[in-house]
């Protein structure tokens, strides 16, 4: 049997939120530890140029709300980046997990072919579910997840590989 649009997308993201909130988990005892203000961490970030790390998390997020959304070609909930903190961040996650997870496989399978229309300022793409999938959605889910992983082993958290992969 091949690999469905919804076998292909809900697990890789729900793992990614469990590896995350394992990560920030391991982030809070760090500060525990070193008597590090938390906030630190939560608006640390690896340039001057770049988003701290509550910005990559709350972007994943977005990114995996928005992905089953329109796979599924229902309207995306809208979520206020008010997070200020390890626990908000990872309601957050929680909160975005309880999301994908309630699409049924039905509502995502077939999408593969069905137009998917992104607005990215005033550009608007016109793409097969396929095509941003694979060529938007992943790229960039995985490029927030990475860089929050980055960010706090930067910032000294002793996390690695097999974390940010998580449990399979």
């Amino acid at each position: 049997m091949p690999l469905t649009m919804h076998q292909a997308s809900v697990p890789i993201m729900l793992q990614m939120f469990g590896s995350l909130t394992a990560i920030i988990d391991k982030a809070a005892a760090h500060c525990e530890a070193r008597g590090i203000d938390p906030a630190v961490l939560v608006n640390y970030r690896l340039a001057p140029d770049m988003l701290p790390f509550k910005s990559q998390i709350q972007i994943m997020t977005d990114q995996a709300k928005g992905a089953v959304s329109r796979l599924a070609g229902v309207d995306i909930p809208s979520y206020a980046d008010t997070e200020t903190s390890f626990d908000d961040l990872k309601a957050r996650i929680a909160k975005t997990a309880d999301y994908v997870k309630s699409f049924k496989p039905e509502q995502i399978d077939g999408s593969e072919d069905r137009e998917v229309v992104l607005k990215i300022g005033p550009t608007e793409l016109k793409l097969t579910g396929r095509q941003y999938f694979l060529h938007f959605f992943l790229p960039n889910f995985y490029f927030h997840a990475a860089t929050a992983h980055d960010i706090l082993r930067h910032a000294g958290v002793q996390i690695g590989k097999r974390d940010f992969i998580g449990s399979i």
